[in-house]
């Protein structure tokens, strides 16, 4: 497919990334945009707060015609030295700042991004948050420079909401004024409009994109179990240390199971450490995995200790591969799951996990007949190509 399309004058599409990390989950469904935003005549620029431009897929965008921007420039000394200097003399003459502005408003990343909006004048710009409120930034500088704007969250956090923000109404404001506000649950949706106190009537749930997987045969469990425990190694979010109290207990260490997990993070080596302070012994950390093939032929099912989420995507592929999902209750999980027929669903608390993984393991006979159904379901409740769904609601704004 030929993306660079010729046009007389192109316009520019945004999209604004909040993912601090070289590249995120919740990135999958702007950068699947990309395309149909080419085909359709547009010029599309990202920017993000770094650029990592050996990371392949960025790598790979940037080939494809794609001109990245960094909030953060690789040499800005000089002007932050400027802004702390300003900072601390605004401090000690006690000046505040304009009251009507949140303090976001003063940041280098609104500063240099409302830049960029008033050198390429974009059509509109996509924001996608990891959680729905670390974008917000870019939004209001979008707001600041009236340039239309879309708003993407992939997460809404139970236990964290942003009532002591200051400048509270102007946060509501900046989702009241969005073109449309999108949301990859029911379960997202809601709470976003719980946390901030306001009806979002023009929003709706959006899938995240997920590589189809073909059914995958069920390994042979005559002589162990093997869960596999896919995510970023983020304890606070993913909740991997309720999964190793959870295999510390004498009856667990006794059974034929191993846990292996998937995926790298910042407590990667608390959670190592936590491993070998309980002596489980039964655990494996492979790192990042790309050959989804090898992962699930040799895993009977999913388990995802999760505290908070937005729609795993590795639950979509885990039921698409035809495994059960031992999990909890958060985010828009049990949207696409139901107890005891494609799942098993818990608690975000170790004494509810606890229960959810004893369910599990008393009805593991039945995860090979559970994950056939799962991936039936999955199949006839998730569309094959979400991202051009979403690209035309993109190109309904222009």
């Amino acid at each position: 497919m030929n993306r660079r399309k010729s046009t007389t004058k192109k316009q520019t599409v945004f999209i604004a990334s909040s993912i601090m990390d070289a590249w995120g989950g919740s990135e999958e469904l702007w950068v699947k945009t990309v395309p149909y935003l080419q085909l359709a005549g547009f010029n599309v620029v990202v920017c993000k707060h770094y650029i990592h431009r050996e990371h392949r897929r960025i790598a790979a965008l940037i080939d494809e015609g794609v001109t990245f921007l960094s909030t953060a420039p690789a040499k800005p000394f000089l002007i932050r030295l400027y802004w702390k200097i300003v900072n601390k003399i605004r401090f000690w003459l006690g000046i505040k700042g304009d009251p009507e502005k949140p303090s976001f408003y003063y940041s280098y990343d609104s500063l240099t991004f409302k830049k960029y909006l008033k050198q390429y004048k974009p059509r509109i710009v996509l924001v996608s948050q990891g959680v729905n409120f670390d974008g917000l930034h870019y939004a209001h500088a979008c707001l600041d420079t009236n340039v239309p704007y879309v708003l993407v969250s992939h997460k809404a956090v139970d236990f964290y909401w942003p009532q002591h923000f200051e400048h509270r109404e102007v946060m509501r404001s900046i989702f009241k004024k969005a073109r449309h506000c999108f949301f990859v649950s029911r379960h997202n949706q809601r709470l976003t409009e719980e946390q901030y106190g306001v009806r979002l009537p023009e929003s709706r749930v959006i899938f995240n994109p997920v590589k189809p997987t073909e059914y995958i045969p069920y390994p042979s469990s005559e002589k162990v179990f093997q869960l596999c425990c896919v995510g970023r190694i983020f304890i606070v979010e993913k909740g991997q240390d309720m999964l190793i109290r959870v295999l510390s207990q004498p009856k667990w260490k006794s059974r034929p199971l191993i846990v292996n997990f998937i995926g790298t993070g910042p407590d990667e080596t608390i959670l190592k450490e936590l491993a070998q302070l309980l002596d489980v012994t039964n655990v494996n950390f492979y790192g990042h995995v790309d050959n989804v093939y090898e992962l699930w032929s040799k895993s009977h099912a999913l388990v995802l200790p999760s505290r908070t989420e937005g729609l795993p995507l590795v639950i979509v592929e885990a039921m698409m591969a035809g495994r059960p999902v031992i999990t909890t209750d958060v985010g828009g999980n049990r949207e696409l799951l139901e107890e005891g027929v494609t799942a098993f669903i818990g608690h975000a608390n170790d004494v509810s996990f606890q229960d959810t993984m004893e369910r599990a393991w008393e009805n593991r006979e039945r995860w090979e007949e559970m994950g056939k159904q799962a991936s039936r379901f999955i199949r006839s409740h998730i569309p094959d190509k979400p991202e051009k769904i979403f690209a035309e609601y993109l190109l309904s704004n222009f």
